[in-house]
């Protein structure tokens, strides 16, 4: 077996190997650092390309490349509070908050430091488990599967701060969301509303970067600032050390984070969104005197190590057995197969020298991508300093076609502005964010796998042994926020009084979630049984969480000033401001339909530039006119995006006949 594993390091250290490796790094670095892109567009692009090389040399390009895109999905996290990819989304929270306290540096730091150990860890797992852990894999069922997503569901009350009501409420109305489409059971249409769109569900990307990116960027609109404030003395190595350091002094919880990545992503079927929410809401839970939310570095730390460490976790059971953790491993078996290479008992004997090769490349992958981001993150971060007026209108177009990668049609961008609009009240409300995604990402997984557990097993998959360790789990991780959330209830009931009535806007939205959950329950009552299970569950849930979060607005104590108020704004000119910014989407979207979407993100940057902000005529035709170029050249010819047609091609049809971009 060492034998194995030295010959291939020298195998892959070999000129030509390591400069594919190094190859792919790049690649890898640039789909990440761009929001919707990531590992599964960069395999689906670069497999074709394989087929001249030897397993050892493709295998170094598409892992070397699908390693790195969990690490630098972490640089439009923090300085635009856009996720890079749904992996990313619970960086954003933290690093973000860092970032805009011009502590981008040291996010940066932490975050690669993080992202390497947590890589490391999961390719040494993947080097001792691989044959040991076949009776381990196959003693997880769906029973299993079903404990793991109640896990998640375990850590709303953890991601909920100091608003559990509110966090109960919004984590419900996720799990709602998530039931939107097709019934599993029966083919029962729920709350499609007639939406061809929807039948297959609402699709995450749009939502994560609706509720994420847009009110971020709406602030920025809004506030009239840079994306983050001057780091003294600019982004130097000893900046991000400072990072390194941290993650060196926390390193038991990077430990005890990147051995649950592992472990998640062993799971097949638990993805990186649910492994980011779950790790980050353990550590929340797990750290004393956190600060999590207000730019605590440990909240970068410990979903950047978790979300590089499942990378490890997802090969044991694709190589080992044939089955993918998740579609980037569906991928790569399909790569595995092109090669020659069939998954099972042979990657452990006959091709011991392929799987090592493998293992080698997720080392070396990381190490190199760690050190291109530490001393290229300098440079990155400048990014932040630049003035609103041209950063803004930038970003905004590549977040449209991020969301665009979600099902690629027309919804996804409607998704993106109206949750965009949503995610931004919530914010403005001090309503936390994170347990609706999380309600969104388990809520399909959770009812699949409990109806399959309950045909299977009856109610005896509540005795098996591994259900009965997570539920212990389950039981340690809510005690505490529980026990607090009900002297917090408590307390909000007894303060309740009459004389405290006011109407407040946080009371309008409030009443206005709780008459769309119980238009929800109407709406889902002649559902076949089977269908309306979870669906009303989650209904019945967020209307008692709703309306006793209704009472506690309308007649408790007011809240204090939200820490956003030293940007606060008179009522009248926060709405002018909010009105014009979201104008400007709405216009895009209305380009987007008419001209098609590459010429709409040209229009839109110049118009925005100019007349949004202010700009020179000549830098606003410049950056308009490169960064749709740029965006047709990676988008349309690189990628082949199947672009969707526009108004304008049905009025003038030789334009489409001439570009497939209407």
């Amino acid at each position: 077996m060492f034998e194995a594993a030295f010959a291939a390091l020298q195998l892959l250290v070999e000129p030509l190997h390591l400069l594919v490796l190094v190859a792919g790094v790049l690649i890898g670095l640039t789909l990440g650092a761009i929001p919707g892109l990531g590992g599964v567009v960069g395999l689906a692009v670069m497999i074709p390309f394989t087929y001249a090389l030897d397993a050892p040399a493709a295998f170094a390009l598409l892992l070397g490349m699908a390693a790195v895109t969990t690490s630098s999905d972490l640089i439009p996290a923090i300085l635009f509070g856009v996720p890079g990819s749904v992996g990313a989304a619970a960086t954003t929270i933290d690093g973000n908050a860092m970032a805009r306290q011009g502590q981008a540096g040291r996010a940066f730091g932490a975050g690669f430091a993080a992202s390497l150990f947590g890589g490391l860890f999961g390719a040494l797992i993947l080097a001792l488990a691989i044959p040991v852990l076949q009776p381990a894999l196959l003693a997880i069922g769906s029973p299993e599967l079903l404990a793991f997503s109640i896990f998640g569901l375990s850590m709303v009350a953890t991601l909920s701060g100091r608003a559990p009501l509110k966090g109960l409420t919004a984590a419900c109305l996720g799990l709602m969301v998530s039931m939107v489409g097709a019934g599993a059971q029966t083919g029962t249409m729920r709350w499609t509303f007639d939406w061809l769109y929807i039948w297959d569900g609402v699709p995450l990307v749009p939502v994560t970067l609706g509720l994420f990116a847009l009110p971020e960027l709406a602030e920025m609109a809004i506030g009239r600032r840079a994306i983050a404030q001057p780091v003294e003395g600019g982004i130097t190595l000893s900046n991000q050390w400072d990072g390194v350091r941290d993650v060196l002094r926390n390193w038991w919880l990077v430990l005890r984070c990147s051995a649950m990545g592992t472990a998640l992503g062993i799971v097949p079927g638990i993805g990186s969104a649910v492994i980011d929410w779950i790790v980050y809401g353990y550590a929340q839970r797990s750290v004393k005197n956190g600060t999590f939310g207000e730019g605590d570095v440990r909240g970068v730390i410990a979903p950047e190590a978790a979300n590089n460490a499942k990378e490890g976790g997802h090969l044991v059971p694709t190589i080992a057995f044939g089955v993918p953790a998740g579609t980037s491993m569906t991928l790569l078996l399909g790569a595995f197969l092109m090669h020659g290479l069939t998954p099972g008992p042979e990657m452990l004997t006959k091709h011991l020298d392929i799987t090592y090769s493998i293992i080698w490349t997720l080392t070396l992958a990381h190490v190199i991508g760690a050190v291109i981001c530490i001393f290229g993150s300098r440079h990155l971060a400048r990014l932040a300093e630049i003035r609103h007026g041209i950063m803004l209108p930038l970003i905004v177009p590549v977040v449209f076609i991020a969301a665009f990668q979600g099902s690629r049609a027309w919804g996804d961008l409607y998704v993106l502005v109206g949750a965009g609009a949503v995610g931004w009240v919530m914010k403005r409300l001090d309503w936390p964010r994170p347990p609706m995604v999380l309600g969104l990402v388990i809520g399909k997984i959770f009812e699949r796998y409990l109806f399959i557990s309950i045909e299977l097993y009856g109610n005896e998959w509540l005795l098996r042994p591994v259900v009965i360790a997570v539920g212990v789990l389950i039981a340690w991780a809510l005690f505490a926020p529980l026990r607090q959330t009900v002297r917090q209830i408590s307390s909000d009931i007894n303060g309740m009084s009459l004389s405290t009535w006011r109407p407040r806007l946080g009371s309008l939205f409030s009443a206005a979630l709780v008459l769309v959950v119980i238009a929800a329950l109407v709406t889902s009552s002649d559902w076949p049984g089977v269908e309306r299970i979870v669906p009303r569950t989650a209904c019945w849930a967020a209307l008692v969480a709703g309306c006793l979060n209704l009472l506690t607005e309308l007649f408790g104590a007011p809240n204090t000033t939200p820490a956003h108020a030293v940007r606060a704004l008179p009522p009248m000119e926060l709405a002018r401001r909010a009105g014009s910014w979201f104008g400007w989407l709405a216009l895009l979207l209305g380009l987007c339909a008419t001209i098609g979407i590459i010429p709409a993100i040209g229009v839109f940057i110049f118009a925005n530039m100019r007349w949004g902000f202010g700009e020179r005529w000549s830098r606003a035709a410049g950056f308009a006119g490169v960064t749709a170029l740029l965006c047709w050249l990676v988008f349309d010819q690189g990628l082949s995006v199947p672009w969707p047609q526009a108004v304008l091609g049905d009025y003038v049809p030789w334009l489409r006949d001439t570009t497939d971009l209407m």
